[in-house]
């Protein structure tokens, strides 16, 4: 069992930097694969990038590479979400998920097994 509970979402211009936490309890964040999604309104949720259980390698959809970094902190046992540049597209509601039965971040949610609350990010123009 995981429980996964999201932070940091807030108002930031465009161009700015946000960083989110997921908190993470039942299991250690480095024994499941954990990614992150975004949901904005009216549109599918998507993948913004991914952590390997294990070694850590990490996963990023084609609308965030070079501007979003995943990373966690085992001692902390969080993830974390660093958004820089961002842009308006990237508003939406920010969720960190764990999936417990595979080894690599997979891109549809539906793979995931563990959900957060989901937290705001808004960019304004």
């Amino acid at each position: 069992q995981v429980h996964l509970v999201e932070s940091g979402g807030g108002l930031v211009q465009a161009g700015g930097s946000l960083r989110l936490s997921c908190a993470a309890s039942g299991r250690t964040v480095s024994s499941v694969v954990m990614g992150w999604f975004r949901q904005a309104p009216g549109k599918e949720r998507e993948f913004a990038a991914g952590i390997a259980w294990g070694d850590g390698s990490t996963y990023y959809g084609d609308s965030v590479k070079g501007r979003f970094t995943i990373s966690r902190d085992n001692a902390k046992n969080t993830l974390y979400l660093q958004m820089n540049s961002l842009k308006p597209e990237d508003t939406a509601v920010y969720y960190c998920a764990a999936d417990s039965r595979r080894l690599l971040p997979r891109r549809t949610p539906g793979e995931y097994d563990y959900w957060g609350q989901g937290t705001q990010v808004t960019v304004s123009s």
